[in-house]
């Protein structure tokens, strides 16, 4: 009876890491305690260092944008959080299966439970720094003589769930391309890169919106317009920080701009990009991983 409870899941399949539930909770508690070991503040850690970053942030970018975003370091650290979360999440899976060589050399487990802890992992830390945005919202609250929370702040669960899932996918599909191309992790910095500036973390979409009609306008190639629209359609990150944004921020400030206003298409886009990238992720990790142990 043992036996045969253990092998439930078909061998090689994802849901064959939950044979080995025990084994996977104990790799996710591991990786939480070794983040925060030997650290005098411990867990406060994931409080404090998206507050001190979104405060450097929020001086040096009120200073630099002519239009004010209202409750600007709210807007911030909502958008900074969710992408935050996604690159933590991704960097620490991409390393996975190579980090974890000389236990998969000696003996079977699933292999799809490596990244899947420090995804998860990654997901446990991220709800601890979302004490960070209450503190934030607390003290707003005082500022404002009026009480920033609202029913609609319990949407962000529906975030968690949609950016989890993705980052699970992705996370998936790293951790196999690092096995045989180990220089994906300098690539994937690239586009890390690449992409928090595409994410509209710390400025409105509407700005780069109507300076696309501007350049209509003028004649010339709408290039503004096409990276608004690549952004507002193309980019997840983009789409479960707007979603965070909508059920936070948009129910606290005086007018919601457009570009701000959520939709049904938000919700389709964000978890098609979720469960897609899901899909994508699970099949190219099963196809390969019979061969990892010939490279790792």
């Amino acid at each position: 009876m043992t036996e045969e409870k253990k092998h439930k899941f078909k061998e090689g399949s994802f849901l064959e890491l939950f044979n080995y539930k025990d084994l996977l909770y104990q790799l996710v508690s591991r990786d939480i305690k070794l983040k925060y070991r030997r650290s005098f503040l411990g867990y406060v850690w994931s409080v404090l260092n998206p507050l001190m970053i979104m405060i450097i942030m929020s001086i040096v970018f009120t200073m630099l944008f002519a239009k004010k975003i209202e409750l600007f370091p709210i807007y911030l650290m909502i958008g900074r959080t969710v992408f935050e979360f996604i690159r933590t999440a991704t960097n620490k899976a991409l390393g996975a299966i190579t980090d974890n060589a000389s236990l998969l050399k000696k003996t079977y487990v699933s292999k799809f439970m490596f990244p899947m802890s420090k995804i998860t992992a990654s997901m446990v830390d991220f709800v601890f720094s979302l004490g960070a945005l209450v503190l934030l919202m607390i003290y707003y609250s005082i500022v404002e003589g009026r009480l920033l929370f609202t029913f609609w702040d319990l949407g962000i669960i529906i975030v968690v769930v949609e950016a989890y899932i993705f980052a699970m996918g992705l996370g998936f599909l790293l951790a196999a391309l690092n096995v045989f191309f180990r220089d994906i992790k300098y690539i994937y910095h690239a586009i890390l890169t690449a992409w928090v500036y595409c994410s509209a973390i710390f400025y409105d979409l509407g700005t780069i919106n109507k300076k696309g009609k501007a350049q209509i306008k003028a004649g010339e190639t709408p290039i503004a317009l096409y990276l608004s629209n690549f952004i507002q359609y193309g980019n997840p990150a983009y789409i479960y920080i707007k979603q965070f944004r909508a059920f936070v921020w948009n129910p606290i400030i005086d007018k919601v701009p457009g570009w701000h206003v959520l939709t049904m298409w938000d919700f389709v886009l964000g978890f098609g990009y979720a469960f897609l990238m899901l899909i994508i992720g699970i099949t190219v990790f099963k196809k390969t991983q019979d061969k990892f142990i010939l490279y790792i």
